[in-house]
């Protein structure tokens, strides 16, 4: 199978990230496009390949998949040996459920803390809409933890697609300094030794180099 992914600046773009890491759950091969975003032609270039205007994208035998949860289930299904989704039936509806809660909500964090790997600071303050996101992705996480039946450290013990969707938040929570519970900052410290998303910010912070 050969893939392309078409992707926005890895320091920025969180959607991005998502549909590598599925890519990388998955072990498949891939080329990568890189789109600068927030340039004049950024719309024009993401329109050579779809229409939505936004990536990522993911070019394969079957036509050009558009959005992050379409890709993921794509992948999910073409690479069934992979178990991107957790395997027991209830922690896998549980895994899709906080993924869906992930990609239609939380717009308050999203919109006040925009996705940095390169960022290192607090905010000044922090606003009460954002702190109940905040509360309700703590939350969310622990009943991932709780739904699954493996004890590992991923939310839903072995890393799944749940880690991919969720992982450009544990970015957010640390660069934006985030105090959190326990169980919260060692999840998100799991997400930072993942050898799939290192590959990823090291990549990313490069491109503050060029």
């Amino acid at each position: 199978m050969s893939y392309q992914l078409i992707i926005g600046d890895k320091l920025y773009s969180s959607w991005s990230l998502r549909g590598a890491l599925a890519l990388e759950l998955a072990g498949a091969s891939y080329d990568e496009t890189l789109i600068k975003l927030n340039q004049p032609d950024t719309r024009a270039q993401v329109l050579k390949y779809s229409q939505t205007g936004k990536v990522p994208l993911l070019k394969c035998e079957h036509g050009i998949i558009a959005d992050s949860l379409a890709i993921a289930e794509y992948l999910a299904e073409r690479h069934p040996q992979a178990n991107l989704w957790p395997t027991d039936v209830a922690a896998r509806a549980q895994a899709r459920s906080a993924c869906a809660q992930m990609h239609a909500g939380f717009f308050a964090l999203r919109g006040t803390m925009p996705f940095d790997l390169s960022r290192d600071k607090a905010l000044a303050s922090m606003p009460q809409d954002v702190q109940a996101d905040i509360d309700r992705i703590v939350a969310l996480w622990a009943e991932c933890h709780q739904a699954s039946k493996d004890s590992g450290p991923f939310l839903f013990g072995t890393v799944s697609l749940a880690d991919a969707f969720f992982a450009p938040v544990a970015v957010r929570l640390r660069t934006y300094r985030v105090e959190l519970p326990a169980e919260a900052a060692a999840y998100i410290e799991t997400i930072y030794q993942w050898s799939a998303f290192k590959k990823w910010q090291k990549a990313g912070l490069a491109e503050c180099e060029k």
